[in-house]
């Protein structure tokens, strides 16, 4: 953890052109614990402060553990394997979701050594803390992290795995406006490329800004699209709140 100065973080964020304040992400979330709640077929606290909520659903998890959670959502991942298959054969294109994030506090250097150090430890509470659309985030000792979530509000859960620090296959270009990035490309089980991320971060006079495109199969319909874009927006504001906690 770091330490920040007064006064506290603060994050505002754009999703899809529209700039978004903390509370309406606060309120997507707290809608997506109610369903992530019901997935996982477990009770929580139906009202009250998103905070208490969050970490309700996190205890049930950590509970529940990965190896539970992933055989809960075997048949969903059969389904979308098979469907990102198919994807893969029709289109390579990809579709991009880009957000924007501007932090008063912390550093661009700090938060991304925090980020990259809960990758390698395989932090479970610190990755699925981030977004009640994540189910499994492990890393295995390859380096390579399994993801269970689901993507862009999918009432399926989808299953990937993010090589971090490769870059070849993304379509977005590195911006050197921005110090700092976490690259990673997404395969399924089978190697079958799921797209990836490209996500970048520099300091400010206030703090920090993050450019963030995250990109999916082509064929993604457009509201996983423009639901991944709160998705997003969600676990990093979250992370960085951790971070800086």
């Amino acid at each position: 953890m770091f330490s920040t100065s007064t006064p506290p973080i603060t994050i505002s964020a754009v999703i899809g052109g529209r700039r978004r304040s903390r509370a309406e992400v606060l309120a997507w979330e707290d809608k997506r614990i109610t369903v992530a709640a019901r997935k996982l077929g477990v009770t929580l606290p139906a009202s009250g402060d998103v905070t208490t909520r969050r970490e309700a659903l996190l205890a049930a998890k950590l509970e529940m553990g990965s190896t539970a959670i992933a055989a809960r959502f075997a048949r969903d991942v059969a389904l979308t394997d098979f469907a990102a298959r198919v994807g893969a054969m029709l289109s390579t294109g990809r579709s991009l979701v880009p957000s924007q994030l501007e932090v008063a506090g912390g550093s661009a250097r700090d938060f991304v050594d925090w980020f990259f150090e809960g990758v390698r430890t395989s932090d479970d509470a610190a990755m699925l803390r981030a977004c009640p659309d994540h189910y499994v985030l492990r890393t295995d000792s390859d380096g390579r992290q399994e993801v269970v979530q689901a993507t862009g509000s999918s009432p399926l859960a989808t299953r990937f795995f993010l090589s971090y620090g490769k870059s070849s296959t993304l379509v977005t270009p590195r911006d050197p406006a921005y110090e700092y990035e976490i690259s990673a490309i997404a395969q399924m089980a089978d190697g079958t490329l799921a797209g990836g991320a490209r996500l970048q971060f520099g300091d400010t006079e206030r703090g920090f800004r993050a450019r963030l495109v995250e990109e999916l199969p082509r064929l993604s319909p457009p509201h996983m699209v423009r639901q991944q874009g709160w998705h997003c927006v969600c676990e990093f504001s979250n992370w960085i709140e951790a971070a800086f906690k």
